[in-house]
């Protein structure tokens, strides 16, 4: 009999189906020659039933770790997550996504995928969070990580691992780093879609231009009108939702873009991470 040809894309469905290892997959839905149902009643036999049981439950809790390199030029973000926030306080808990997160600072890989093959304790962290399903009784999953490299990286956790943010800037200054903390602190609160204007995607400007034009239809401005209307209004979208363009919220006074020339006059944000429960 032909060796069944198992793709990536399948491994992938039955880690999410079942939270067991990527290895662990592959290695079933080869020994069930690529049949689901069979596939997961081998990774049951191996321990995985309380993992499969719970694949469709929702994991809205957790804990977001931000983290830096020692010389500040990468960082990463990473979310695990379980399902109540009794789970989420406990000490092992936090410790473990600590642990994870410092496991991919340290090899930066390219996907959660990767993330999850790499190694945790004999085991890959795929594994161990398989197990802990098992042994807490929730679902655990990783569900977001995100790396950053840039001049300067500035991390943010906010209160009770709730959030973490990478903030990056163009140049270690002066003053930089604390400046950079502080616009993490602004995006975990203010939420941006992009750094500046021009990082906005065509499709969300369109669609805010839609709007914008029924927004004044709705209003009874003439239809001649709608479009320079919609362009005023997102013109207020950028200033409102694109980083460098919002009111600082320490001083709103003045831009982030403006606060941070204060620091040094070449200082900027190059790109930012933000990952948050919910």
């Amino acid at each position: 009999m032909s060796e069944v040809n198992i793709s990536a894309s399948d491994v992938k469905k039955l880690r999410d189906m079942t939270g067991a290892g990527m290895m662990d997959c592959k290695k079933a839905l080869s020994e069930a020659g690529g049949d689901f149902d069979k596939a997961i009643e081998e990774l049951r036999k191996r321990g995985q039933k309380l993992s499969t049981k719970r694949a469709d439950r929702d994991a809205k809790e957790g804990v977001v770790v931000a983290m830096v390199s020692d010389d500040k030029s990468k960082g990463i973000v990473l979310r695990l997550s379980c399902e109540t926030d009794f789970v989420a306080k406990n000490e092992s808990f936090i410790e473990l996504t600590k642990r994870f997160a410092q496991i991919a600072l340290d090899n930066m890989p390219e996907s959660s995928e990767a993330l999850l093959a790499l190694p945790f304790d004999g085991i890959t962290i795929g594994d161990k969070v398989a197990e802990q399903t098992g042994v807490i009784g929730e679902k655990i999953e990783i569900s977001s990580y995100e790396k950053l490299e840039a001049a300067l990286v500035c991390p943010y956790i906010h209160m009770g691992y709730r959030a973490g943010v990478l903030i990056g800037l163009n140049k270690d200054a002066a003053g930089a780093f604390d400046a950079g903390r502080d616009v993490a602190m602004q995006v975990a609160a203010m939420r941006p879609v992009a750094v500046d204007k021009d990082d906005v995607d065509h499709t969300t400007i369109e669609k805010e231009i839609e709007i914008g034009k029924e927004q004044a239809r709705q209003e009874g401005k003439p239809e001649a009108m709608l479009e320079k209307i919609a362009l005023g209004k997102l013109q207020k979208f950028f200033k409102e939702s694109t980083l460098l363009n919002q009111d600082y919220v320490k001083d709103n006074k003045m831009s982030v873009s403006q606060y941070l020339k204060s620091i040094d006059k070449e200082l900027t944000v190059t790109a930012f991470r933000h990952v948050e429960l919910g």
